[in-house]
């Protein structure tokens, strides 16, 4: 009987555990359904009620990082402004915005004159007339249009002469609307930032619970301790209302970039854009159904920019924009006639072994100021943008071609007299009866018939007769590219900046321009070329990239001056010059020449007192140019003959700390009394250089001290 009940009771347990399945597949079956009407009946009300109450992202933008000089003296900073912001909720409509923008009217002044387009007006008009509006075009079929088409239809129903007639207030009150409306999102947008009052600042601060939004703070504006000087390399950066170029849009918002964020256009700004730009604030907002924000908190500090440390010396470079205007302005009055095309000169400065610019400055001479107008303005970008033929600064690097493909050997002596090649004028030096020299010499004197002959051998001419035709090798002015490319003559020089020309370039030339291009009167190069050409020859045979930038220091943790370093640089040797060091040694003898002997071309100015103490060395150029003017008669342009001045250097000679380039175009041809304006400019930079280190030595200012400084900022950081 045991075992029988036993057997009763087994058979009731399934039972049950099927009443229990049951009971859960008809809940789950209840889920199932109800997770059905949700997804397809409600869905798209569940879906929006969701987006309602989400988490929403902004940045914050934050001050740009400032430049300093090599002696850690401001050069541009960040000037503290008030300022007024506006920061919408999500979903606020236009309405809204004009009420805020009347309200906010009444405590601040908004300029409009020549910000208020009809388009703002009209758009005003239609904010306060919509019913009227909507019934003007009540017969219009409007099925096929888009909601922007039937608004701009809207607009086009308003006459300009019923928006002619608002008065002041109401334009601003405009004017504050079309700020507010250029704010996206949980974005502060700035309304007004220029020429705020104390008393604006405290009444909006007072009344900012009236002032959805509305928000005071502190925005700054980029400022120039020294005005225009270093400015064309500096740069720009947009403005508020520029905000991101629109060209690059796509670039900059892939960057975390704000439509209306400032940002480097033109020169360091633009080159170091991604540096200066700083780390923006990131805040998290959580906002609830109704768009309401609940909940905020940062996720992200932000840190302003950070500082770029240049190698330009600002003391240095103001006076080397002062000695270029001088010596403009006094060939100028001098020769006004003579030199009537005459109107600026281009200098670059830089240290020799280690490509660090020091000063690099361009002045144009204004004939004709308008009142209130500078003399002057300052054209230093045409340094890296303006390229001319340089005339005989070039024949350092033809010797050395010569020598190195084996077309002279050191010493080798040709005899200076004319030649004359069939078809083309009769050729010669500068200088008459120069008579037999070597290549020292022929730098010295600045021979043109000893780089003639130079080229010929080049080309394996050996039988030039004079007013015979002569035929050179095929690659021979290829030879010449090559190597004057190693010096950076005819290549990008590598400096950090935006952009940079690298001049003409001839293009399968004939024997007699082959022959010119031997004294520099073909292809064409840029003071910056120059500079880093004679940096070259200097150091002895290392091609080494130009720098604007020294240091790149992390923004201070409290107070002014300069943080830790981020990243130092150090000199970039682009290439070392493939040739006989000794090769290089002759042509330095040849510059020294130039600047001491008797027989040197720029020894009138370099071989005498005060200059003579400094030990320079380079050599000096004169190029045929032409000037291009418009005919009379307005159809086309007539050549006028002038003359490029140039001049390449360094010093000390054996043991340079300096090297220099400074290019003078359209020279009159007749103004011979003022053909050394290069000459006395590069003199005068020279000395210029060394009495200011002298200066700072007595003062016990240097930059190695400088640099200590600095370092114990950062230890102590």
């Amino acid at each position: 009987m045991g075992k029988k009940k036993n057997r009763v009771k087994k058979s009731h347990l399934p039972s049950r555990l099927n009443i229990v399945f049951f009971v859960v597949f008809l809940l789950f079956a209840g889920l199932i359904l109800q997770l059905g009407v949700v997804q397809i009946l409600n869905g798209e009300e569940a879906q929006e009620e969701i987006n309602r109450t989400e988490n929403t992202t902004t940045n914050i933008p934050v001050p740009r990082g400032e430049m300093y000089d090599r002696y850690g003296n401001v050069i541009v900073d960040n000037e503290p402004l008030y300022s007024i912001t506006y920061t919408p909720p999500k979903g606020v409509q236009p309405d809204d915005r004009l009420r805020l923008a009347q309200k906010l009217a009444q405590y601040i002044d908004m300029p409009f004159e020549d910000t208020l387009t009809t388009r703002d007006l009209k758009e005003y008009f239609f904010l306060q007339n919509q019913d009227e509006i909507q019934e003007r075009i009540a017969d219009v079929d409007t099925e096929d249009l888009d909601n922007g088409d039937v608004y701009q239809l809207q607009l086009d129903s308003i006459s300009e002469e019923e928006v002619q007639s608002y008065d002041d207030q109401t334009k601003e009150v405009i004017a504050i609307k079309k700020e507010l409306d250029k704010a996206y999102a949980l974005a502060p947008h700035i309304v007004k930032n220029a020429n705020i009052s104390l008393e604006e600042y405290s009444v909006v601060a007072e009344n900012l619970a009236e002032l959805p939004g509305i928000n005071v703070t502190e925005d700054w504006e980029r400022s120039y301790p020294y005005e225009n000087a270093f400015r064309n390399y500096i740069g720009s950066i947009t403005s508020r209302n520029e905000g991101i170029p629109r060209e690059n849009m796509d670039y900059y918002m892939s960057l975390d970039y704000s439509r209306n964020d400032r940002v480097g256009k033109s020169g360091l700004e633009e080159q170091y854009e991604d540096i200066l730009r700083g780390t923006k604030e990131k805040v998290q907002h959580i906002t609830d159904k109704n768009n309401n924000v609940i909940d905020s908190k940062v996720v992200r500090e932000g840190e302003r920019g950070k500082d770029l440390v240049l190698s330009i010396d600002m003391e240095f470079q103001q006076q080397v924009d002062q000695i270029i205007q001088e010596e403009l302005a006094a060939a100028i009055q001098k020769a006004p006639y003579d030199n009537r095309y005459l109107e600026n000169s281009v200098a670059v400065v830089s240290d020799p072994e280690t490509g660090e610019i020091l000063a690099i400055s361009g002045q144009t001479y204004n004939r004709n100021p308008e009142p209130g107008e500078d003399r002057f303005s300052d054209t230093s970008h045409q340094a890296v943008y303006n390229a001319y033929t340089p005339g005989s600064t070039v024949k350092g690097a033809t010797v050395l071609t010569g020598l190195h493909e084996g077309a002279v050997t050191p010493g080798t002596y040709i005899n200076d007299r004319p030649i004359k090649i069939a078809g083309d004028p009769e050729k010669g030096s500068y200088t008459s009866n120069i008579g037999v020299v070597n290549d020292i010499a022929a730098l010295e004197q600045s021979s043109n018939v000893y780089m003639y002959f130079l080229a010929m051998y080049l080309g394996q001419e050996y039988n030039y007769n004079y007013g015979s035709k002569i035929s050179l090798a095929s690659g021979t002015f290829e030879k010449f590219l090559y190597n004057f490319n190693q010096f950076g003559l005819g290549v990008e020089t590598g400096i950090d900046f935006p952009y940079e020309a690298t001049g003409f370039k001839g293009d399968n030339p004939g024997p007699g321009q082959v022959l010119d291009f031997s004294i520099g009167q073909y292809n064409t190069y840029t003071a910056m070329q120059l500079n880093q050409y004679v940096s070259t020859i200097a150091n002895g045979g290392s091609r080494i990239q130009p720098r604007l930038v020294k240091e790149i220091h992390n923004p201070p943790k409290q107070g002014d001056g300069l943080g830790s370093l981020y990243k130092g640089y150090s000199p970039n040797v682009l290439n070392q010059v493939e040739m006989d060091p000794s090769y290089i040694e002759r042509v330095q003898r040849g510059f020294y020449q130039v600047f001491h002997t008797s027989q040197g071309t720029a020894s009138s100015v370099f071989g005498r007192e005060p200059y003579e103490q400094y030990q320079m060395a380079g050599k000096t150029g004169t190029a045929q140019s032409f000037k291009y003017l418009p005919n009379p008669d307005g159809d086309g342009y007539y050549p006028v003959e002038t003359l490029n001045k140039t001049l390449i250097g360094y010093a000390p000679y054996n043991d340079p700390e300096i090297a220099f380039s400074i290019m003078t175009p359209y020279v009159g041809v007749d103004a011979t009394s003022t053909h050394s304006i290069s000459n006395k400019i590069g003199a005068r930079i020279g000395e210029a250089y060394f009495e200011l280190k002298e200066q700072r030595a007595e003062e016990g200012l240097n930059e190695e001290e400088n640099e200590e400084a600095n370092e114990e900022t950062a230890t102590e950081e």
